[in-house]
């Protein structure tokens, strides 16, 4: 009885941190479904591969979301024309280099601002890496089959960018004269009625409660599943068997891989675990926890399957694995003293 108090005690609290930054994320995912166009994307976001991802791997510095509100976020930033690998790149920087998450490692680490260059670094470089093997192994949106909402979506667009020589234009028949120019006056004529009325303000911020409502709901299960299965890990797993496999710098970033995927805690919350183990672990497995958990835990897994491909989903987390440890080990030999 005491095990499942202890249980339900961690599944609530788990969701109870993390609701408030899913909220926001599907907010933010609203605002942009309603006023960001595909055009504006494809303007900001740099058409070179290196580039992209580079852009991808920075702009997380401006949303300050966990890894449960990015999820949404990055759907609708690719589902608008963000390149796939860029639209990763930022899922997995965003819930570690926002503002909030950086300082809260500065003050766990006792107000140590090597720990936060070392886990800030570290995150761009892994997410700079899978964003750029992303892209070469999935030239195609790895999305799971698209929901009537977005069909409307796909087929709003590509409506809305009909060749100039269709008889319709936004609905109105265009008359066929016998020269191109009443034509083409009507063409233009037709484009600007239906320019001329554009949804109030008042009605576009509604679209954006309805979409951020939907995309809650869609995105929350997961969250939920996630959080009891990670409540019940922890409650059943002693975190002592986890630690005593932590003998080499190999064995001991993969145990901290695999502790920061299991206990899920929020990115705003986890350098203060982390911190806890400093007697334990050395910098390079204190930055394995630091980076993967964020990137990839059990709650995010379950949301990124409800909107990705299993094989794809399988994939982007070997490769953050492979990344993770490979820079833990790096860090492990940089700062060894």
């Amino acid at each position: 009885m005491k095990s499942f108090y202890q249980l339900n005690t961690i599944f609530i609290s788990m969701v109870m941190e993390a609701i408030p930054f899913v909220l926001v994320g599907v907010l933010i995912s609203g605002l942009i479904q309603t006023f960001v166009t595909e055009r504006w994307i494809s303007r900001v976001v740099p058409k070179n591969r290196l580039l992209s991802s580079l852009f991808g791997c920075g702009i997380g510095v401006f949303f300050p979301s966990c890894e449960c509100g990015i999820v949404p976020i990055t759907r609708r930033l690719i589902r608008k024309g963000m390149p796939l690998h860029a639209g990763i790149a930022f899922m997995l920087t965003g819930p570690i280099i926002n503002p909030i998450v950086l300082f809260a490692t500065y003050i766990a680490f006792g107000n140590d601002w090597r720990m936060v260059w070392i886990r800030g670094g570290m995150a761009i470089a892994v997410a700079f890496c899978v964003s750029m093997t992303i892209s070469f192994l999935f030239p195609r949106l790895p999305f799971k089959e698209e929901g009537p909402h977005d069909s409307v979506l796909r087929e709003s667009a590509a409506s809305s960018e009909g060749p100039p020589s269709s008889p319709q234009a936004g609905g109105h028949s265009l008359p066929q004269g016998g020269s191109g120019a009443p034509v083409l006056a009507a063409s233009a004529a037709g484009a600007l009625a239906v320019a001329v009325p554009q949804a109030s303000i008042w009605s576009r911020l509604n679209d954006v409660v309805v979409h951020a409502i939907e995309e809650f709901f869609s995105v929350g299960k997961y969250l939920v599943i996630g959080a009891f299965i990670a409540a019940g890990l922890q409650t059943y797993v002693p975190t002592g068997t986890l630690l005593r496999l932590g003998g080499n710098p190999v064995t001991a970033s993969l145990v901290m891989i695999l502790l920061a995927f299991v206990i899920s805690l929020c990115s705003e919350a986890d350098a203060f675990i982390a911190s806890s183990f400093r007697g334990s672990f050395t910098v390079g497995a204190l930055s394995a926890f630091l980076v993967f958990g964020p990137m990839i835990d059990i709650k995010n897994t379950l949301m990124l399957l409800g909107t990705y491909r299993t094989k794809f989903v399988v994939v982007l987390i070997g490769l953050v694995a492979v990344f993770t440890l490979l820079g833990s080990l790096a860090v492990g030999r940089l700062f060894a003293g």
